[in-house]
């Protein structure tokens, strides 16, 4: 039995974490597509940098307050309900958002930032869930499956803009998240997941202390984080196009570099864990990023902007994983009662530092200045990451 739920078999446990792989695509598109589509949507509704950086708002703090409604769907219906109700919500979401005036669009955006907000947490919890011997290693593949839709999501837009397509791409995605609904709604009886915590009276999970020191320390690496990766995927496209040295099918390219160094940093990871601690790898990752956003600030080609992308994306892949896998590492059996105030915390945090670099980019007038913003959020993170974590079993 490789679960913690005797309720769980084997064969159940390997569905569960290939529908919350098979989520996790579209909800890759999904999370990163403003940044992509920021440059087209400050054209088509005549925003300058502030009100451009005020749509990164409206999208997380809608996810925050989906994530908290989350957890209640998940104690009272199950993780695999959540995750539905998300990627319903955000394919219903997506379909409507280029299909009216600005204000549609706005909502359209808070729509589906609460689908996401709805489906990530479940999805996260469900693997770590069904996976207590390797954890690190099934939450890295998990979002490798995120950044797998990330980093074809600017490629995506670029053809479709190119050709005029991009409603088209829209409804192809809302369909991607219907059909992955359909098919976890449609998993046979035989397929059981395991009870959340504190749901139904089982498995109570035990009283937190709320004050401990680490608990901060967690929160404010979720918040840093999410808020970082944010920020730099979100509007490195439109720096690209700040600088004026490409075309804006270029610049709207440049998050793939990010986000698919991204992706291979996550497909390396369960293998670089095997022979180095989580929290060595997250210190070594934080401080790779924070050289790439200094060298973004530094770039003048082409080039060095795709490398500078690359190495941030690298240097963070590896990152938010193993944050999450110190729910559990931490707070054991009351990893889920935490998870949904941490979630909560990140979602602020992806809200807050991409409004902070457009308001900066306002203020300064340059995209330059508002892009330290992650720079300072990187070095944050490593300071973070020197907090005495508890020691795995092998390390005790």
């Amino acid at each position: 039995m490789s679960t913690s739920n005797p309720e769980t078999s084997v064969s159940s446990a390997k569905a569960l974490t290939w529908a919350a792989y098979a989520s996790f695509v579209p909800i890759g598109i999904v999370t990163v597509l403003l940044g992509p589509l920021l440059p087209t949507l400050s054209a088509r509704w005549s925003m300058n940098y502030s009100q451009a950086g005020a749509l990164f708002p409206a999208q997380f703090l809608a996810s925050t307050v989906a994530v908290i409604i989350s957890g209640m769907l998940m104690a009272r219906w199950g993780y695999r309900f959540a995750m539905n109700a998300g990627l319903l919500l955000t394919g219903v979401s997506i379909a409507l958002l280029l299909t009216g005036p600005r204000i549609l669009g706005i909502i359209c955006i808070a729509g589906y930032g609460a689908g996401f907000g709805l489906t990530v947490p479940p999805s996260n919890l469900l693997v770590s869930e069904v996976n207590p011997h390797r954890r690190s290693a099934a939450l890295n593949t998990l979002n490798f499956c995120w950044s797998v839709g990330a980093v074809a999501c600017p490629f995506l837009v670029a053809a479709a803009a190119n050709g005029h397509h991009v409603p088209l791409f829209l409804n192809l995605v809302a369909a991607l998240c219907a059909a992955v609904a359909i098919g976890i709604a449609a998993m046979p009886k035989r397929i059981v997941e395991p009870a959340v915590s504190g749901s139904n009276g089982s498995k109570q999970a035990p009283a937190i202390d709320w004050r401990q020191p680490t608990v901060f320390v967690v929160a404010a690496l979720f918040f840093v984080y999410v808020g970082t990766e944010t920020a730099f995927g979100g509007w490195v496209a439109s720096y690209a196009k700040s600088m004026g040295i490409m075309t804006l099918a270029v610049s709207v390219m440049m998050p793939s570099f990010f986000y698919g160094s991204l992706t291979a940093g996550r497909l390396l990871a369960p293998i670089m864990l095997r022979t180095i601690d989580e929290i060595k790898l997250a210190q070594i990752g934080v401080l790779i990023a924070a050289a790439g956003m200094a060298g973004l600030l530094f770039s003048h080609s082409t080039f060095t902007v795709a490398a500078s992308s690359c190495f941030a994306g690298m240097g963070l892949s590896s990152v938010y994983p193993i944050t999450i896998s110190l729910l559990a590492r931490e707070f054991g059996a009351g990893s889920s009662r935490v998870a949904s105030v941490m979630f909560t915390v990140a979602n602020l945090g992806g809200s807050a530092l991409p409004w902070l670099v457009g308001v900066s980019s306002g203020q300064f007038g340059s995209l330059k200045a508002g892009m330290n913003v992650p720079l300072i959020g990187s070095i944050t993170m490593l300071l973070l990451y020197r907090w005495k974590w508890t020691p795995t079993r092998d390390q005790a």
